[in-house]
This record gives C-alpha cells, sequence and structure tokens, in this order.
C-alpha cells in the first residue's frame, strides 16, 4: 500500500503542518508520497530528511528577525520575505540549522513540490532531482507569495508560490499510485475560500506576469474544489483531512508566537487520528 501526504501550507499557519509531521515522526509513520505546496514544501523537506523540530524556529524565532521578513526586505530586495536568507544563510550547510541534505535525498519516499509557471500560469510538480546540496531554489518558488516575493529561478524557469497553482493536489497523489492520502490544511476544513483575498496579489503582478494573474484569480475555485474533493475521497476511506479547529487569529503572514505555540499545540493533538486511519492505533 502507498501512502501519501499532502502539506498545503499556508505562509506562518505551516508550523500547524510542522506540528502534524513532528508527530507523525515521534510515532513512526514514514509516508511513501510526499507533496509540499509553499510552507509545506519546507515542513516536508525537515520530515524527509528525519530532522523532528527543526522547522519550529523558522515560523518563531527566526520568523521575527528583520533580515527574515519586513519592510525593509521589500523596499531594498523587492521581496516582503526574504526567501535566499530562509532557504540560503539558514538552511545551507554551513547555515544556523542546515537541512540534511543527504538525509533527505537517501530517504526513498518520493517529494513533490509543487510551485506556478510565472511567465506561463502552468504547474509545475518538481521532484528530488531539481534539488542540489545548498540549491533549494524549487522550495523557495514553492513559498514565493506573489506580491510578496519575486518570481524564483529555478535552473532557468521563473516559479511562483504552488498555492495557486495546485492547492490542494488529491487528483495528483491518487493518479500517482496513492491507496491513501492525508491532508494537512492550515484553516479550518470546512473554510469556503474567497477570490477577494487575492485581488491584491493579482494587481501587484499582473502587468508583468499576466498568465500567472490570471490562475492567481482562480486560486479561491482550485481551492474550495480541492477540498470538497478530499471530503468525497474521505467518505470513501481514501483520505484524512487533518485541520485546525481555528487559525488562533493568524493570517498568512501576522502571528504572534502566542498564537504560533497554539496552532502547533492544536496539530500535535489532531494528528493523532492518523493512526487509526493507516491501521497504526
Amino acid at each position: 500500500m502507498k501512502i501519501g501526504v499532502i502539506d498545503c501550507g499556508g505562509g506562518f499557519r505551516g508550523i500547524y503542518g510542522t506540528g502534524v509531521l513532528d508527530f507523525c515522526q515521534a510515532h513512526d509513520v514514514w509516508f511513501d508520497y510526499c507533496v509540499g505546496i509553499s510552507a509545506g514544501s519546507a515542513n516536508l523537506s525537515s520530515y524527509l530528511a528525519r530532522q523532528p523540530g527543526r522547522n519550529i524556529p523558522f515560523y518563531g524565532e527566526y520568523g521575527f528577525r528583520k533580515e527574515y521578513c519586513g519592510i525593509g526586505n521589500l523596499v531594498f530586495k523587492h521581496n516582503y520575505l526574504n526567501l535566499d536568507y530562509v532557504y540560503g544563510t539558514l538552511s545551507n550547510s554551513d547555515g544556523e540549522s542546515p537541512l540534511d541534505f543527504e538525509a533527505m535525498m537517501a530517504n526513498p519516499a518520493q517529494f513533490v513540490i509543487v510551485a506556478t509557471d510565472a511567465l506561463t500560469g502552468e504547474t509545475i510538480y518538481f521532484d528530488k532531482s531539481s534539488l542540489r546540496q545548498d540549491y533549494y531554489n524549487a522550495i523557495k518558488a514553492s513559498c514565493a507569495l506573489p506580491g510578496a516575493c519575486q518570481p524564483v529561478d529555478v535552473d532557468g524557469r521563473l516559479c511562483f508560490d504552488g498555492g495557486f497553482g495546485d492547492p490542494v493536489p488529491v487528483e495528483k497523489a491518487l493518479a500517482d499510485g496513492c491507496d491513501k492520502v492525508v491532508v494537512i490544511l492550515t484553516k479550518p476544513r470546512d473554510t469556503i475560500r474567497e477570490q477577494k483575498s487575492d485581488m491584491l496579489g493579482v494587481r501587484l503582478i499582473r502587468r508583468d506576469y499576466p498568465r500567472a494573474a490570471e490562475q492567481l484569480m482562480l486560486r479561491y475555485k482550485k481551492y474550495n474544489d480541492g477540498v470538497a474533493l478530499a471530503k468525497e475521497y474521505e467518505k470513501q476511506g481514501k483520505v484524512l483531512i487533518v485541520a485546525p479547529e481555528s487559525t488562533c487569529g493568524m493570517t498568512t503572514l501576522k502571528r504572534t508566537q502566542e498564537q504560533l505555540d497554539q496552532m502547533y499545540a492544536m496539530a500535535q493533538k489532531d494528528a493523532a487520528a492518523i493512526l487509526p486511519f493507516l491501521g497504526q492505533d
């Protein structure tokens, strides 16, 4: 049986996914197929490298540093989120919190990193072959929020966040052979996404990246349809949705340390449902 996990990310709310995946490591739950969208791709890189707890300071301690995100970065680097700092300075082999690249690559599980082509609007599914020691541009690209970040060059291809390419890729996971899939959301499962939440990003990128802007305008529908499909498969026993009861007041880019702690604790509790779903209770 091939077991998959999808971490749908969600900016700083992604700490919820970290909590779920840390629970899995602590209970010896290892997925065969891992799909990361946005912050979910960063969470899964640490999971695949078997580095429990590694992502926590990226949301908390590091996340409050001016080098990580802020208006200063936007003014001087044209990126509110400094992805080079996050996935370079901090994560490289000589960084403050290096990703164990060799362990991640040695893990036999498939790793799919979702991004969006900035020029064509096409959804891109990168795999491990796109990653090299201290070259994590595919993960950077998956996290490059339109309007908050410039697109990231991945081996000559400019890419934005995967969250508006395929925000809940249940269909892909099943098409790629998964028998069961755990879907990690960072908003309550019955949340209906609205188009207006993406319109600022659309306006900011429309001139330079019109096709990506067109896809961003459709994100709300793709997300809602993806969650609805996951719920249908959940009724059939093929999918388990793990989602928080609330966002604790967090948004994609706004949070407090207390909110982060609450979301992580909630994830640890909610993740217990994975064990019976996989027959490990």
